[in-house]
């Protein structure tokens, strides 16, 4: 069995390019957060909070909004790279600005509540916040942004896979990048 390279490399880059709303709303939420938590502080009758200071409304609010800007560039912008990507696309990709705004909103708000589903599952464990939880630090946001999108655009095997290998590689750079900037008080 052949393996051509370059459908590859474009299943890389098409996927890549379809879950940026995810990135850019993840990174957002961080960048621009703070603020009153999700949780309002509330702890549960062990005394753990539900979720932690790290996920707040602000960071919501404003991660999500990057996510539909960044779904309604890339749908304002379709009209010029899909001709040329049409023949080899295997996986998702943005084709309109309505279905950019659509599938941004679905992709950077799954981003978010992923994070915040991974936040709570780490307090449930008794993981502080800033204390690692390999895998689920690194997938939590991507898998539920893939489960909200799903219902609107087919998502395939391969899709998922290599979704979950880029962010598993761009997680460790975004995140020592986001360390060295004094971002975040760890690098994982």
């Amino acid at each position: 069995m052949e393996i051509n390279l370059n459908i590859i490399a474009i299943a890389f880059l098409t996927t890549l390019y379809f879950i940026l709303p995810a990135y850019f709303s993840n990174g957002g939420a961080l960048a621009f957060g703070g603020g009153t938590p999700v949780d309002f502080g509330k702890s549960d009758k062990n005394g753990a909070r539900w979720i932690g200071d790290g996920v707040t409304w602000r960071g919501i609010f404003a991660g999500t909004i990057i996510g539909i800007i960044t779904g309604a560039v890339q749908g304002y912008i379709a009209p010029m790279i899909l001709p040329v990507l049409k023949p080899y696309l295997i996986t998702p990709i943005i084709t309109d600005v309505n279905s950019g705004i659509l599938i941004g909103f679905l992709l950077g708000f799954g981003a978010l509540l992923g994070d915040a589903i991974g936040s709570f599952l780490k307090r449930r464990l008794g993981i502080g916040r800033g204390k690692p939880a390999p895998i689920l630090d690194q997938l939590d946001f991507i898998i539920v942004a893939i489960i909200l999108v799903s219902p609107v655009v087919e998502v395939n095997i391969l899709f998922v896979a290599i979704a979950i290998a880029l962010t598993l590689i761009i997680h460790l750079i975004a995140n020592g990048g986001a360390y060295l900037l004094g971002l975040k008080d760890v690098w994982y």
